[in-house]
């Protein structure tokens, strides 16, 4: 078998922040690649330096130490190459639908006749037909989640990154979410990065789930999920022994805090 293309390169990553009492040490050593067509989850105890990882990744942070490249491209200069899915949608309240999905394309200078027809296909393809003109106030949690993610491919980024984006919803949607983005990341042929605090969602979605120690963040392990990716029902896989093999082989390397 030929090795998978490398569609972002993470580097010898460090991030040390100034503290009223000294250089404060987030991330001492962060070292990855993510794969073309691959999802990879990084999980790690509260406040090991996820979303500070997620921000470097994102050309958000510049980090003290090493670099991330994207498709070959430091990401300092790689706009456009990576696309953010957030805890929160973000939609525009006073936009329509096909208005919030067709926002990336107009900041990018896109034709409008070839960027409606690209929010149009998207909007059709992901079950929203019939509410191109509806605002996200009359849209339940998960079809704004939707019209987020569409959004988000809809200038056909490299990479996806996705923050923790269903911890705002109830438990019932964030299953149905989990199975739905993740069929439309591959469906898409999209390379995604998922920062998550939930396991289960984590082994529900990624190919591997990298494993932070407590900050300063460096790599404790890496797991290939061994489950397979098109037919992953996160309700369904709660009942399935390999699910469950992952999720305590995960959670045995989390150091979580001792309670004070």
């Amino acid at each position: 078998m030929s090795t998978p293309k490398v569609v972002l390169r993470a580097e010898d990553i460090g991030v040390v922040f100034p503290g009223a009492r000294g250089p404060v040490e987030a991330i001492r050593k962060v070292d990855f690649e993510l794969y073309e067509g691959e999802t990879l989850a990084i999980v790690g105890p509260s406040g090991c330096g996820k979303s500070t990882l997620f921000n470097v990744i994102s050309g958000l942070l510049k980090p003290s130490r090493g670099h991330v490249d994207v498709d070959g491209v430091r990401v300092d200069t790689a706009a456009g190459h990576v696309g953010y899915m957030l805890q929160k949608d973000l939609l525009l309240p006073w936009r329509t639908v096909l208005q919030n999905v067709l926002l990336g394309l107009e900041v990018r200078g896109t034709p409008k006749a070839k960027a409606r027809a690209i929010a149009l296909d998207l909007i059709a393809a992901y079950g929203l037909a019939g509410f191109e003109h509806a605002k996200p106030g009359t849209l339940s949690g998960g079809m704004r989640q939707r019209v987020a993610i569409m959004r988000t491919l809809a200038f056909d980024p490299k990479v996806i990154l996705l923050d923790e984006p269903f911890s705002a919803l109830d438990f019932q949607t964030r299953l149905l979410l989990q199975a739905d983005v993740a069929r439309i990341i591959a469906e898409r042929g999209k390379s995604a990065i998922l920062v998550t605090h939930d396991i289960g969602e984590a082994v529900a979605m990624a190919d591997r789930v990298i494993v932070l120690t407590l900050r300063p963040a460096t790599i404790r392990a890496v797991h290939e999920i061994r489950l397979p990716k098109g037919h992953r029902d996160p309700v369904a896989l709660r009942a399935d022994p390999i699910f469950n093999d992952h999720f305590a082989r995960i959670w045995a390397d989390l150091e979580i805090p001792k309670a004070a």
